[in-house]
């Protein structure tokens, strides 16, 4: 009976990490601007990986490997978030402006709308 209550839990963290992950990938290719769409790679992918480790960590069960597996799940928690950062840090020192309220038609870019690099910095 507690076998299955852990299969049952396992299997619900990994198909809930995937269908997170799932989601985010929908959500990068369908967000308008660079920053959107890492904000939704930066939030999704930790959460999802993070489920998806402690389910494998779950069906494990008490040895070595689920250690292992909940140690990169810290370890992704703590960088992920901080890379995530960096990118957008980088991005904006470069001159990537992101766009703005009126810079949107239909959740689009509006037609000759660019975000692309501040020609003044450059």
């Amino acid at each position: 009976m507690l076998d299955l209550v852990l299969d049952v839990l396992s299997w619900t963290l990994i198909l809930g990490g995937g269908a997170f992950i799932l989601i985010g990938g929908i959500g990068i290719v369908r967000l308008p601007d660079f920053y959107t769409r890492l904000h939704a790679a930066g939030m999704i992918d930790t959460l999802g990986a993070d489920l998806m480790l402690v389910g494998m960590a779950v069906q494990a069960g008490p040895t070595l490997v689920a250690v292992k597996l909940l140690l990169i799940a810290v370890f992704l928690l703590f960088t992920s978030p901080v890379a995530t950062h960096a990118l957008a840090n980088a991005a904006f020192t470069e001159g990537l402006k992101p766009l703005g309220e009126g810079d949107l038609e239909n959740g689009r870019p509006r037609p000759g709308v660019t975000h692309h690099l501040d020609p003044e910095q450059h």
